[in-house]
């Protein structure tokens, strides 16, 4: 079958490309989703705190994702759910599989959508045996807030991710205890008003340069053992302690769902563990993009429906007016910077330019150097776990062979 545009998920970031593509031109499109319904992982995510940048309201996970399905719905874009991509192919042949069978799609153009995944406890290397109780925070969101199953009763969390946090609220809610969160790093991973109104509001404690060491328990998980940890993130002898515990939640990060990507041979980015993209979400094979957590993990969803909105109108431009040239400028990241995104920007165009720093303080100046201009924009505070961003206008792109952007402490 052959279709102008293939968008491979139909989470935020598919439905947002999808409209976007459709409101600039392309009406030959489906919307790949694996399962039954799209809108994914905000089908799940019962709380609100979405849409406060993009609507300047307060909205539940559910309530976010149906604004787009509306929209998608009115322009009548074909969406596929219970449909598997299995494989995608660097000629932009995308080959699935439903109850009714396997088929290709041949492609003009293909948006890669796909989200990312949880890491699990498998990739952590903890002592003890694998009991019942072990989930990882994603998987107890789903048990609570679709199936209505408590997990346990008596609660530890290791991580501190967004999504740890707000298990830990929920839990609490549901009359779960939960005995503390344990982060092996210097600093949460989440966003500060999920610690405030998650921990803080609840008086659970957030243990800091700590983390598990063993899982007691045979069937069933009867007690964890935490330690703190040192500089290099090894425990410190003598400082073990037992918290006696049935259920431990894992909120150690995710990763991008990457594995179509690779089978098209498309490089990664291995700090971002997503495609190397211009400013216009193109990757190194030209009318396959990406966009959303596929590409770098977001902490806010508004902002993957605006990633998904360039990947939208740049896969329209590409299958109406075909490719074109590219004057490239790389990105690099200076002192305490992680990474940014996009890896290169285009020569005549707008760009806003993502990153996130290695290390939280108060009191910071972002600087953003491309050739012989030179910016400096002052912030509050800065923390790993709340990605920021800068916008450079076509202007200051003139001179520059590479833009890097440095994160300093002010003074």
């Amino acid at each position: 079958m052959k279709k102008q545009l293939v968008i491979i998920g139909g989470g935020p970031a598919g439905l947002a490309a999808a409209v976007a593509a459709y409101d600039a031109g392309v009406r030959d499109m489906v919307v790949i989703e694996r399962e039954e319904k799209a809108g994914g992982i905000l089908k799940q995510c019962i709380h609100n705190g979405f849409g406060l940048t993009r609507f300047k309201e307060s909205m539940t996970g559910p309530e976010y994702a149906q604004r787009f399905l509306d929209e998608v719905q009115k322009r009548g874009i074909e969406v596929r759910t219970n449909t598997f991509v299995t494989a995608l192919s660097p000629e932009k042949q995308v080959t699935c599989r439903s109850e009714e069978g396997i088929f290709t799609y041949e492609a003009d153009a293909v948006i890669l959508a796909m989200g990312c995944r949880e890491r699990s406890k498998g990739a952590l290397n903890i002592a003890g045996t694998r009991p019942a109780g072990l989930y990882s925070a994603g998987t107890a969101q789903k048990y609570v807030n679709i199936f209505g199953h408590l997990p346990g009763k008596k609660v530890v969390i290791l991580g501190s991710g967004d999504i740890g946090l707000i298990m830990a609220r929920r839990m609490t809610l549901e009359g779960a205890k939960v005995e503390c969160v344990c982060e092996i790093m210097e600093h949460s991973s989440g966003l500060k008003r999920n610690i405030a109104q998650c921990l803080d509001d609840f008086g659970i404690p957030l243990y800091l340069e700590h983390t598990i060491v063993e899982i007691k328990g045979d069937e069933r998980v009867e007690g964890v053992v935490i330690a703190k940890v040192d500089k290099e993130k090894k425990p410190v002898p003598g400082t073990e302690r037992e918290i006696a515990c049935d259920t431990v939640l894992f909120s150690v990060g995710l990763i991008p769902e990457n594995e179509l990507t690779k089978g098209a041979a498309l490089p990664l980015d291995p700090r971002t563990k997503g495609c190397l993209v211009d400013g216009s979400r193109e990757t190194d094979i030209p009318g396959i993009f990406a966009c959303g957590n596929v590409l770098h993990v977001h902490d806010l969803v508004d902002f993957v429906s605006e990633e998904a909105e360039i990947a939208g109108r740049a896969a329209a431009e590409y299958i109406l007016c075909g490719e074109r040239e590219k004057q490239l400028v790389l990105t690099s990241a200076g002192e305490n910077v992680a990474y940014v995104l996009p890896q290169r920007v285009e020569k005549g165009r707008d760009v806003k330019l993502y990153f996130r720093v290695r290390s939280a303080f108060r009191g910071a100046v972002i600087r953003v150097e491309a050739g012989s201009v030179q910016k400096a924009y002052k912030r509050i505070a800065v923390a790993p776990g709340e990605m920021d961003n800068v916008t450079l206008k076509a202007a200051d792109l003139t001179d520059a062979d590479n833009i890097r952007v440095s994160v300093l402490r002010e003074g």
